[in-house]
């Protein structure tokens, strides 16, 4: 597969194409779709954190905010037309008891600025709370490309979620994990997006079986910047 091009001087963004439409990878793990207006986010997690906390274990739970936050940024700069999260949006069907006011008056705000938002239903969210808005769906297209959780679920060309890749590398004496966008002929992986998303490495046999022997091109996100793995 040829290399992915640097269009980016700051490494924020990455611009190439993927089964015939053009695509921009971000940094923060979203991708868009220029062509369709089309801004897409995975495995957001959300009230991760209070899920954990209610059960006894010690964890903050301002996940959703940050994960919010940084999710406003991204609409703000791509100002999409429709937004798709493409499953586990939510920690799990009841997070629409745990998420705080001010978090769901947030995330209203963040659906007002796109004239559509599809949540794709995932294995932890498999209901969503209509409190949140938007709407549901098990997949979606965008030209040619089916958008869905699971990619073994899909019918390939498609964009998919669910196992929340990440990679490790060696460079000047140094190690580096992070997630990762893998790019195959015909399946795109993406990140998850979640503050408390947490990661599967690449070389597990559940991604690698993806993409069998031609394996996919890997975007590293690393510091808030992409760096391009052969």
């Amino acid at each position: 597969m040829p290399p992915l091009p640097e269009c980016e001087n700051d490494r924020t963004r990455i611009e190439s194409c993927f089964a015939g439409e053009a695509v921009v990878l971000d940094a923060s793990g979203a991708l868009y779709l220029p062509d369709h207006a089309v801004l897409i986010v995975s495995d957001l997690h959300l009230e991760k954190g209070s899920f954990f906390a209610a059960r006894g274990r010690p964890v903050p739970r301002h996940d959703t905010r940050d994960t919010l936050a940084r999710l406003a940024r991204i609409i703000g700069y791509y100002r999409p037309s429709c937004l798709v999260c493409l499953g586990d949006s939510f920690h799990d069907i009841r997070a629409d008891q745990r998420m705080a006011a001010a978090d769901l008056l947030t995330l209203k705000g963040l659906l007002a600025k796109c004239r559509d938002w599809v949540w794709i239903t995932g294995n932890h969210d498999p209901q969503i709370a209509p409190t949140f808005g938007g709407r549901c769906a098990v997949r979606e297209r965008a030209g040619s490309i089916d958008l869905i959780h699971r990619p073994e679920d899909g019918a390939p060309p498609l964009i998919a979620g669910h196992y929340h890749p990440k990679c490790r590398v060696r460079a000047a004496g140094r190690s580096m994990t992070g997630p990762c966008f893998l790019m195959g002929e015909q399946i795109l992986l993406m990140p998850a997006f979640g503050a408390y998303a947490g990661g599967l490495n690449i070389r597990s046999e559940p991604i690698a079986a993806l993409f069998g022997p031609e394996g996919a091109r890997r975007a590293m996100i690393y510091r808030e910047k992409l760096w391009f793995l052969d």
